[in-house]
């Protein structure tokens, strides 16, 4: 009669885990996914001096990072679950989860000045108006297509009244280059090189437009580990307190790494980038909410999307930050 109890036990603990909803513990972190960017400075600093690396050895976790072309591509391998952190603008984010990417906003890298409209240093555009019937490059799902969007909108234009070329940014500045494309909705520091080695023109701006950058975890990610993505954020708060005090080791990564010369690194970090900032609250909110709420103007987002439910469920500031 023991045996009997004993199997049957067994086969009912069995069946308990393979019950729905049957609650299994998650298995042990062995690698954390992580991504880069020429857009987010502290990014670069962090891979660069393996703080990840150190942070996590004694816990036999690895570290691989994975390099994001923009928030686009960050988000496509968050969604496939092929990272677990991406970078990306905090519009692009909320435009994603939006069409069902299962990601959580945790952390600000940087508040930028990293899109403008740009066009050729012969050109005769002026203004967003004179964008009409011209080709315009632009990399959907990023900031600088959301940028493009919203000042269409305030030219009373529509995405319909342009040809939009569709490449990745640093594509879209080559073609701009060439005479491919009329203008092209800028990243740095592609466009900070464009600006300074080929003369090109920033002809619209506008700086609170840009929306912040912000970033992302996988959701079940977070949910599974909630202490390795409180370690993590701490370690890049370290990284980016070490970039905001240290501005020449800060360039010589980001030249070590795109090889670009110092007036254009200069122009993107200095001028355009601003890293004081790591907390997500009301000022990142309230950008990414307008950033949003144009866009539905616009009929990029349907007009049934509740933006602000969709931007409280985006984010997550619950996840504890070093105070020191």
């Amino acid at each position: 009669m023991a045996l009997i109890s004993r199997r049957t036990l067994m086969a009912g603990a069995s069946a308990a885990m393979l019950m729905p909803g049957a609650v299994l513990a998650a298995e042990p972190v062995k690698e954390i996914r992580i991504d880069w960017a020429t857009y987010n400075p502290v990014s670069m600093v962090l891979k660069q001096k393996g703080l990840l690396e150190k942070e996590f050895a004694k816990d036999g976790i690895t570290v691989t990072w994975v390099q994001s072309a923009g928030s686009n591509k960050a988000l496509e391998f968050l969604n496939a679950g092929s990272i677990d952190f991406g970078s990306t603008a905090g519009s692009a984010a909320l435009v994603a989860k939006i069409n069902g990417n299962p990601i959580k906003s945790i952390y600000v890298y940087s508040r930028p000045e990293w899109t403008a409209l740009v066009t050729g240093k012969d050109s005769k555009i002026a203004g967003v108006a004179d964008l009409k019937g011209k080709r315009v490059a632009v990399t959907r799902g990023t900031d600088p297509h959301i940028f493009l969007v919203r000042a269409l909108l305030g030219a009373g234009l529509t995405e319909k009244d342009i040809t939009p070329v569709l490449l990745q940014h640093a594509d879209g500045k080559t073609a701009l280059i060439r005479g491919d494309v009329d203008a092209w909705a800028g990243l740095d520091p592609m466009m900070a090189q464009a600006e300074v080695e080929e003369g090109a023109k920033l002809f619209y701006r506008k700086a609170d437009a840009n929306t912040w950058g912000i970033l992302n975890v996988r959701e079940q990610f977070l949910k599974d580990n909630p202490e390795i993505v409180r370690r993590v954020l701490a370690v890049y708060e370290d990284a980016r307190k070490y970039s905001l005090a240290n501005y020449d080791e800060l360039k010589k990564t980001f030249i070590g790494v795109t090889k670009l010369p110092d007036a254009v690194v200069d122009k993107q970090l200095k001028e355009r980038t601003e890293l004081t900032h790591s907390r997500i609250g009301t000022p990142q909110r309230d950008s990414i909410l307008a950033a949003g709420i144009a866009l539905q103007q616009a009929g990029v987002i349907d007009a049934k999307v509740d933006v602000k439910a969709t931007l409280d469920a985006l984010i997550d500031d619950q996840v504890p930050l070093p105070t020191n």
